[in-house]
């Protein structure tokens, strides 16, 4: 094990990436490209710059001279652990790499240090192996994570170590999510408050027209991201389930039973969990040879990372960490998975709905419709799903089976276990936002011109509300003029100057506003 050759990195670009300047790579990424450990390269990268510089660009971070380590591994190990925090799967990978002795030795050279003990802890909690070590005697314990660089959870106490272990998950599932400036402002404006103050000035009964066409709208939206457009019916189904997320307890057993509610026909899909392998992506038209986009968490690996799952699903709904933080490990973490042959995507998005209501962001029945604004924003729904996918797809070593499957022949379980969520949580926040900004506000108003409309036309014509309601629709659809067709069939009764005033009211309300 080369351990004390150099480390660091001088090219003009890494991995496909352009350097921000002339300078090192270091920490995380220069040890994985020297050691080749089968790593996606991190999401931000550290380099030290030839010039006196420190600042946070788009995919690095770049630090002056004088943070540059040691050409060590232990010197990169412990730089990368106080300017980069903790990268689980790095860690997992680098262990399963180093002898025991080796690991031993690298904890010799600071015995009692703040990050001989981190690595210490990780190495023993990761491999689930006790070092011939014997325990610390020192007082003062410290905490694993770091809360200026990641989100952590309070945390219990590991005395063997003297280390706080605030990881927000457990050994078989734990996704970490770096502090970034804008994760900050989101939960610093407290979107969650700022909507229930909004609700709360809002009349019952528009609070219930609202919430009722949100959840239709939200399942239509669920299904259309899956290339779907199902009965009217079906989709009233699947919004009752979405108003009622946080009731039942989220167990593999509702799971099967939300997956039922989603696939309506299930002659030719095989429901519950998977019992064999599965990707997302195309198919060669002439040979049928699968072309993966995101390949799926090995079969028999699903019973571990779904319990995994929801054992951290219910540590963080009892912690203090931010509710959309939480809903971002948990949903994202399911979806990557993919534990069912069909259904995952909407299953997913539900989750995002059962976490928010169960940590009361959310009152249960008046939603964050965010398929509705994932759907408006449906490129950059598939970069957050593809800045996870790709990189790990590039650390699976698969072929096509006869059945034109695919077989995952390298160990691939702690891919789904151990990643960066900061990017699909910024994603997830952002649709938040626009929910309460863009969203809910414009069905409110919608509902407030519509019940002002009908006022007028009740007390004017005295019109059945079913024909008002056909009357906005056709009103809608010319942009405030009525068609040849309704005039001459379904409001003949009216009169011209009847249907120019109509049309006049209609667009003083709904258009010139």
């Amino acid at each position: 094990m080369k351990q004390n050759t150099p480390f660091s990195i001088r090219i003009p670009a890494f991995h496909g990436r352009k350097l921000p300047e002339a300078g090192v790579i270091v920490g995380y990424a220069a040890i994985i490209e020297n050691l080749e450990l089968p790593v996606p390269i991190p999401t931000v990268i550290t380099l030290i710059s030839d010039k006196n510089k420190k600042y946070i660009v788009e995919g690095w971070q770049v630090l002056t001279p004088k943070h540059k380590p040691e050409e060590t591994l232990y010197k990169q190990l412990v730089f990368a652990l106080k300017y980069e925090g903790i990268h689980l799967l790095f860690f997992k990978k680098l262990f399963e790499k180093l002898e025991n002795d080796e690991v031993i030795a690298l904890l010799k050279i600071e015995p009692t240090g703040i990050y001989s003990r981190k690595i210490w802890f990780l190495y023993e909690w990761l491999q689930n192996q006790k070092l011939a070590i014997p325990d610390l005697t020192i007082k003062k314990a410290i905490p694993l994570v770091d809360e200026k660089l990641q989100y952590a959870i309070a945390g219990v106490s590991s005395p063997r170590h003297r280390i706080i272990n605030n990881l927000p998950g457990t050994l078989q599932f734990c996704p970490l999510i770096r502090k970034t400036e804008k994760l900050t402002n989101y939960i610093e404006s407290n979107i969650g408050k700022q909507k229930s103050a909004y609700l709360h000035q809002m009349h019952k009964d528009v609070l219930q027209r609202a919430s009722a066409y949100l959840l239709l709208k939200d399942s239509k939206a669920s299904f259309t991201i899956e290339g779907e457009k199902p009965r009217s019916n079906r989709a009233a189904r699947w919004g009752n389930a979405i108003g009622q997320a946080g009731i039942n307890p989220l167990t593999i057993n509702e799971l099967n039973r939300l997956q039922q509610l989603v696939i309506e026909n299930d002659r030719f899909t095989k429901m519950g969990i998977r019992k064999q392998e599965g990707f997302v992506g195309d198919r060669d038209r002439e040979t049928g040879e699968p072309i993966p986009d995101h390949i799926s968490a090995k079969h028999e690996d699903l019973d571990s990372l779904l319990s995994g799952l929801l054992s951290t699903k219910e540590i963080l709904i009892q912690s203090s960490l931010d509710p959309v933080l939480a809903a971002t490990v948990i949903a994202f973490g399911f979806v990557f998975i993919h534990p069912f042959v069909d259904g995952n995507g909407r299953l997913h998005r539900y989750i995002i709905h059962h976490i928010l209501a169960k940590m009361q962001y959310s009152e249960q029945g008046m939603i964050f419709p965010v398929s509705a604004s994932i759907l408006s924003h449906i490129n950059d729904y598939k970069k957050t799903l593809e800045s996870y996918s790709h990189p790990v797809l590039d650390k699976i070593v698969w072929k096509t089976t006869l059945d034109k499957n695919i077989e995952i022949l390298n160990n691939t379980i702690d891919y789904y276990r151990y990643f960066d969520a900061t990017e699909q949580a910024e994603f997830l926040y952002d649709c938040v936002q626009d929910t309460l900004v863009n969203i809910i506000p414009a069905e409110v108003n919608y509902l407030r011109k519509y019940d002002e409309f009908k006022s007028y036309i009740d007390d004017k014509y005295e019109m059945p509300d079913d024909m008002v309601a056909l009357l906005v629709g056709f009103l809608e659809q010319g942009v405030g003029k009525l068609s040849k067709r309704a005039i001459n069939k379904e409001f003949v009764a009216l009169k011209e100057t009847e249907i120019k005033d109509i049309e006049n009211t209609y667009t003083q309300i709904f258009i010139t506003e």
